[in-house]
């Protein structure tokens, strides 16, 4: 009997909502996928068309336009894309941003942007990072000035996933540049015909190659006072923080279901081929490889559940969403390591899926914050 990947929290409710993101994903995303590589994006058109079908913003109540699901929903989703190796749609990031107008944002704010969202007219990017800071959020340099009653932005974001393609943007800025943390404030950006704002190139990364991932510049963008998200000045690194579990859930979701479809991918592959007269799948070193990985596969989905659950009930906290993340894309790493070897020389062609998998799987240890850094965060719990 094969052994079952399947979330420990499944039912028929959440089967028949996973039957329709399958169906999606094989329809409208894999055919496309090779093209979306090529261009370095998936185009406006994919976004509403999983808009029209409901599963864009699927946690989001249903008096903002979404789906009026939990964060299950979602992961049915993330799943579905990572077993196939499907990067170039980012709706966790998506996702992310409807959350921060969900938890941060005014009344005005969250009926104005969350429905667009949900029907994919609008696709959302956060752009904190710069050329100059990584994980120091509180060293940003982008500045925000409040003029009458506008904020007028001046700055540079790189690496911004859905940058390219994203319709509203939320702006990590310094609006009281004296201060760090306190001196943050967060800035809606609507994209459409906003003066001064650029979009760069679409980055040239090792994986990930059908995201959008882009540059982005403000040269005296001015936004409405109303664009401040939550409305107060200066409450923009507390917002960032209090959604760090939500998005380091994300990662750990995404990277176990893309060790579950590596491992599948890897074992119709030494079935199938054959060295010394028999299949590479009957050789004890082969067993003894899959056998390890089957293990940490198992391991890694009663954690990634059991914290999927704790969110859903509202006590994931901080330190355990870091061990999440460290420990799920370590793994992710490793074990897609040991499927590339099993492949042989094959696992080294972009035209196999594992190959496609392994170059995806190293920023997973870098984006959300760095292995290094969720080691920091869970060592200032211990």
């Amino acid at each position: 009997m094969p052994i079952d990947f399947s979330p420990g929290w499944m039912n028929p409710e959440f089967a028949l909502y996973r039957d329709t993101v399958e169906r999606f994903v094989e329809t409208e995303m894999l055919p496309q996928d090779e093209a979306a590589r090529k261009r370095g994006h998936v185009g406006q058109e994919l976004w509403r068309r999983a808009g029209e079908l409901g599963i864009l913003c699927s946690d989001i109540p249903e008096q903002y336009g979404g789906g009026g699901g939990d964060f299950r929903h979602e992961v049915l989703l993330y799943e579905a894309m990572s077993r196939r190796g499907l990067s170039g749609m980012s709706p966790s990031v998506h996702s992310i941003v409807a959350h921060y107008f969900l938890n941060h944002g005014t009344d005005e704010q969250k009926q104005r942007f969350l429905p667009r969202m949900a029907r994919g007219e609008l696709v959302g990017a956060i752009a904190m990072t710069e050329p100059g800071t990584g994980s120091d959020l509180q060293g940003v340099r982008t500045r925000a000035q409040r003029q009458g009653d506008e904020y007028v932005i001046d700055g540079a974001k790189t690496f911004i996933t859905n940058g390219y393609l994203a319709g509203v943007v939320l702006v990590v800025a310094k609006t009281d540049p004296a201060q760090r943390a306190r001196g943050t404030s967060i800035l809606i950006v609507e994209t459409k015909d906003a003066n001064g704002y650029a979009v760069g190139r679409v980055l040239d990364k090792v994986g990930l190659k059908a995201q959008d991932t882009s540059e982005l510049f403000f040269d005296n963008v001015k936004v409405p006072a109303a664009n401040l998200l939550g409305g107060v000045e200066g409450k923009g690194f507390q917002q960032l923080m209090a959604d760090l579990p939500y998005e380091r859930a994300m990662i750990g979701v995404i990277g176990v279901a893309a060790m579950e479809g590596a491992y599948q991918a890897t074992l119709e592959y030494v079935r199938q081929r054959q060295a010394f007269g028999q299949p590479v799948a009957e050789f004890q070193n082969t067993k003894f490889k899959l056998a390890e990985i089957a293990t940490t596969i198992k391991v890694a989905r009663t954690f990634v559940d059991q914290c999927v659950m704790d969110l859903v009930a509202g006590k994931l906290d901080t330190a355990t969403a870091s061990m999440l993340k460290l420990w799920v894309s370590e793994q992710q790493g490793r074990v897609i390591d040991e499927c590339v070897q099993l492949h042989g020389g094959y696992g080294y062609m972009n035209e196999y899926l594992i190959a496609r998998m392994y170059a995806d799987a190293r920023v997973q240890r870098i984006y959300g914050g760095t292995s290094e850094i969720m080691k920091e965060v869970i060592s200032r719990a211990l």
